[in-house]
């Protein structure tokens, strides 16, 4: 996909997800967490480039323009959408599929205090994910595809596709109980 088209495909994602919205020209000019993740797009080419350093400057100078930390070595696929974005973090080994949203105050972090540059420290959420405001989700974990993890939720498990996640700790449940016979009313933890 090329520069421009990466571009609009953005705005329209903004537009489809935030009611708000007025117009494409107020989305790409006032909305920050987009502007985080065009920054992100920069810093990322440069970090695959080896240039580590400018990589990790440039990220620190956006999260202090947008209020949006993504680390350079984040993998994070089309369509991401941060909404209000003051306080996300997505930390180095991050790996977000397409169509993924996030609220404000989100934390994709890390729990592994080893510094190994090849460990897998940070969770992997997979395509459609959507994180509420002020949750946090923590290590080398994988939500499954089309979950919902709940505002101000602390998921430390992995949870099936299809997944609500709520509370501290989150228990998981399928986002529809009349989904499969088989998951109805059984609550696990996470």
């Amino acid at each position: 996909m090329g520069f421009f088209a990466a571009l609009r495909e953005d705005v329209a994602t903004a537009r489809s997800h935030d009611p708000a919205a007025r117009s494409s020209i107020e989305v790409f000019l006032a909305y920050s967490g987009l502007h985080a993740v065009w920054g992100y797009r920069l810093t990322h080419l440069l970090w695959v480039a080896g240039f580590r350093l400018p990589a990790r400057l440039l990220s620190q100078l956006l999260r202090f323009l947008t209020g949006v930390e993504i680390h350079p070595a984040a993998t994070i696929g089309r369509r991401l959408f941060i909404d209000h974005g003051m306080g996300v973090v997505i930390g180095a080994t991050a790996v977000l599929g397409d169509d993924v949203m996030l609220y404000h105050g989100v934390t994709l972090g890390g729990k592994s205090r080893h510094h190994r540059r090849d460990e897998k420290r940070h969770p992997t959420l997979e395509d459609g994910v959507t994180v509420g405001a002020g949750a946090k989700v923590l290590g080398d974990i994988t939500l499954g595809a089309w979950s919902t993890v709940g505002a101000n939720a602390v998921v430390t498990k992995d949870a099936p596709p299809n997944s609500l996640l709520t509370g501290i700790p989150a228990t998981i449940r399928p986002a529809d109980p009349d989904a499969t016979e088989s998951a109805r009313g059984v609550v696990y933890d996470v």
